[in-house]
């Protein structure tokens, strides 16, 4: 019986019908997964902006880690949210081949989080002040980045909460390293390449959250001076409180926005500032709080940009469509 069934699997392998079968049948297997994103690719993160009141609620979770992540460390001596851990946004970037303030590679974004006690399971608040609100979104975007699940960000910022009577200590936190391992999350992020493939393209909208005069190429900064031909400038402040920075306008004020400018959560969109960190703003944002589906950021942004003389550079206000 046995020996009969080898002699007829001998005839099929064979048969030519049945190599171009086999074939055929090993392209609809694999095509499929071909689609399916590496496990780097995958988000489940949320990004939230809390109130004073949620951190009450929610302060004695011993899930919960706080980054504190003002520049200035007296700042942080002189008084901070319990439990909070001080670790200046200005840690998280620095040069690489050459441009200025570039995130830090993956291994050493990972030991920074480690050693603030994040691990991966934490659910992580993110807090500034002064006009550092861009700190505090850029930390919760790299969070993202790497692989952290559940985000926040105190709306309102030191300021806000302090104002609202909620409790600061000057009381360091005891907490050991966090055992974090970084899962590097690309599909938050474009490069270079894919910025030059993406310009011109329909259904993708740039958005510049730079002020008018550097959009415009009013100011004689970089090498090269202007913004990425099509896109749509809408700076940062737009989106927040005039008198407290860390606090977002309402979500739809911030929605009337967009809509003016022809943005909609139809668009591929990507956010490009000056170096990656005015992005963060928008994107979060944008993606976490009011579900555009399709939100990356350009990490290089303008200081990468303007190092390429063959890309090409607009000046003056934006395209009017």
């Amino acid at each position: 019986m046995i020996s009969g069934q080898k002699a007829i699997w001998k005839r099929l392998r064979s048969s030519k019908l049945f190599v171009i079968g086999l074939a055929i049948f090993s392209c609809l297997l694999i095509t499929p997964m071909l689609h399916l994103p590496a496990w780097g690719n995958v988000s489940n993160s949320r990004i939230q902006f809390v109130s004073p009141n949620w951190v009450a609620e929610n302060i004695k979770d011993p899930n919960l880690r706080i980054l504190d992540v003002r520049n200035s460390p007296l700042d942080y001596i002189d008084g901070h949210l319990p439990g909070a851990v001080n670790v200046a946004d200005i840690a998280f970037r620095g040069p690489r081949e050459g441009l200025p303030v570039q995130y830090w590679d993956n291994r050493k974004l990972a030991e920074i989080f480690a050693n603030s006690g994040v691990t991966n399971k934490s659910r992580v608040l993110v807090y500034s002040d002064g006009r550092d609100v861009l700190g505090a979104s850029m930390v919760a975007y790299l969070l993202e980045r790497s692989g952290v699940q559940n985000i926040a960000v105190l709306d309102g910022g030191y300021k806000g909460y302090a104002a609202a009577s909620q409790t600061v200590t000057k009381v360091f936190p005891k907490y050991r390293p966090g055992q974090f391992t970084l899962r590097d999350n690309t599909s938050v992020r474009v490069s270079i390449n894919e910025v030059k493939n993406l310009i011109g393209k329909k259904g993708v909208k740039f958005i510049d959250p730079r002020p008018a005069d550097l959009f415009q190429g009013k100011e004689n900064l970089w090498v090269r001076n202007g913004h990425i031909p099509g896109a749509k400038n809408i700076p940062w402040p737009t989106f927040t409180d005039p008198q407290n920075p860390h606090k977002l306008k309402s979500l739809d004020e911030i929605r009337k926005i967009l809509a003016d400018k022809k943005i909609t959560a139809d668009d591929d969109i990507i956010v490009s500032c000056s170096t990656g960190r005015e992005a963060t703003l928008q994107y979060v944002v944008l993606k976490h709080l009011l579900g555009y589906p399709k939100v990356r950021v350009y990490e290089g942004s303008w200081t990468e940009y303007s190092t390429y003389p063959d890309l090409p550079v607009a000046t003056g206000p934006e395209e009017i469509s």
